[in-house]
């Protein structure tokens, strides 16, 4: 037993060195519009960190485009075929859910004039990101422990420490201060005990094996952020897909993921958790788990006081699919079906556990980012018309 947790330790490293050390290649092409002197400069070529947002390159982009820019103050976004990419949303997966088909090297333009905000919200270089990233931690810990003080507690000098460590990709600096957190690893084998369980439960507990009623034990809550894109249904390759048209076609989502023992299931898989978190693109009796909303303690609609200045990204997120009833999202499973699951650029296998993925492939704000490609069947139009 003490092997096998020794060699499932050392796999678990392993995973948080490969997404820690992944990289998306880019070329970065200045817009027209910027270009200055001819002839044009030629295309910048840099690693993007899966993990590191795309205004924390603008310092070595701007460095190579210096001499050709125009006059005035930069006002910096990037695109790509003609779509502005959301800075908040990590590097790997843009690329993951915008590059149906894998683009090697990325091609990006960047602009340094005429920043699209009617689109994108605002963004003033590493301040900005470093706010969206120390936010989604606290929101991160909210749903793990019920509350956000361990990251509203720490210091500014470990606020700072571990913010560097991020933009550097340091994973030993991240983890020595990451783990004063305690959000995680996510265990199956124990109950996770946190504040909001002790404090829900009540005349909720679970059923003990034997009462007649199917056994749930809830163990916790994995913060999950899921970015669905419609392709075509009768495509045959992704390579084929058209590209992004506007972040309309996207659903952006945060849906926790709320983690329980069943009686006579050895484990939650990728696909189990997928019917749960997604039970639009599958048939509801695949996806629901017997007295599921009985028997789950449910998130508080806000944070506490003390944690007032977390901010959810409600307005961002499209969650016009968790209202779906039953019926409806029966309706929606015969004109949509999942063709493919990406996390940290890995076409993941369905029966894979899904708290190895939650523990190893999350970002540095203990988000699980699962990309999925949804194939849309077209609906004909009724009496012929």
């Amino acid at each position: 037993m003490a092997a096998q947790r020794d060699d499932e330790a050392g796999w678990s490293a392993e995973a948080a060195r490969r997404v820690w050390g992944g990289a998306v290649p880019l070329q970065v092409h200045l817009h027209d519009a910027d270009v200055t002197t001819l002839p044009p400069p030629p295309p910048f070529l840099t690693l993007g960190p899966r993990i590191g947002y795309l205004p924390l390159l603008v310092p070595i982009i701007k460095a190579h485009f210096s001499s050709t820019l125009p006059p005035g103050i930069d006002t910096v976004w990037f695109e790509y075929k003609g779509l502005p990419l959301k800075w908040y949303i990590p590097i790997g997966v843009l690329y993951d859910i915008l590059c149906a088909d894998p683009e090697r090297p990325w091609n990006l333009t960047v602009h340094f004039r005429g920043y699209p905000s009617e689109i994108l919200t605002p963004c003033d270089g590493e301040d900005s990101v470093k706010w969206s990233y120390m936010n989604s931690l606290k929101e991160a810990a909210f749903i793990i422990t019920g509350n956000s003080k361990n990251v509203m507690n720490m210091s500014q000098a470990d606020q700072g420490a571990l913010w560097q460590s991020v933009m550097k990709g340091n994973l030993d600096g991240y983890m020595n201060i990451s783990t004063r957190l305690k959000l995680g690893p996510f265990e199956e084998d124990c109950l996770v005990r946190t504040s909001s369980v002790e404090g829900q439960q009540g005349s909720d507990e679970p059923e003990s094996p034997g009462s007649g009623k199917p056994f749930i034990l809830w163990l916790g809550r994995v913060p999950v952020r899921l970015y669905v894109r419609s392709v075509q249904e009768d495509l045959y390759d992704l390579e084929d897909a058209l590209p992004v048209g506007d972040w309309e076609s996207i659903s952006y989502i945060n849906r926790p993921f709320e983690v329980r023992r069943e009686e006579g299931r050895s484990y939650i898989t990728l696909e189990h958790a997928l019917k749960t978190l997604l039970p639009e693109f599958f048939s509801s009796k695949a996806s629901r788990i017997p007295d599921d909303s009985e028997t789950a303690p449910q998130a508080p609609d806000s944070a506490p006081n003390d944690d007032s200045d977390v901010t959810p990204r409600s307005c961002e997120k499209l969650e016009s699919s968790a209202s779906s009833s039953p019926q409806e999202a029966n309706v929606a499973n015969k004109d949509k079906i999942v063709k493919l699951v990406r996390v940290q650029g890995i076409e993941v296998d369905m029966d894979i556990p899904f708290l190895w993925v939650a523990n190893n492939l999350k970002n540095p704000e203990c988000y699980l980012h699962i990309c999925v490609y949804v194939g849309t069947r077209k609906r004909e139009p009724k009496d012929g018309r």
